[in-house]
């Protein structure tokens, strides 16, 4: 059936700076296609072309805002014994 998600799909929200929001629908203006298809196309070639060492993906993790204060919390929540078991999720 066209435009079903394969079962094993996972959904993905993505949120782009500006910048990167305004190329997207640019770029699938022009192609006369829908920003979501497109973004799925780029996301997974992006992904197939990467393949990072762990210092590489320890860099790239770094440049994420904000990525080390949650991580810290998360700590701090674990140390604190405020988790939820897997089971319950």
């Amino acid at each position: 059936m066209k435009g079903s998600v394969p079962k094993n799909a996972r959904r993905l929200n993505i949120t782009l700076d500006a910048v990167y929001a305004v190329k997207l629908a640019r770029m699938a203006e022009r192609r006369h296609v829908n920003e979501g298809a497109l973004a799925q196309v780029l996301v997974s070639q992006a992904l197939d072309k990467a393949d990072l060492d762990p210092q590489q993906m320890a860099d790239l993790l770094d440049s994420l805002v904000g990525a080390r204060e949650r991580a810290n919390t998360g700590v701090e929540d674990a140390q604190a014994g405020q988790t939820s078991s897997l089971d319950d999720l």
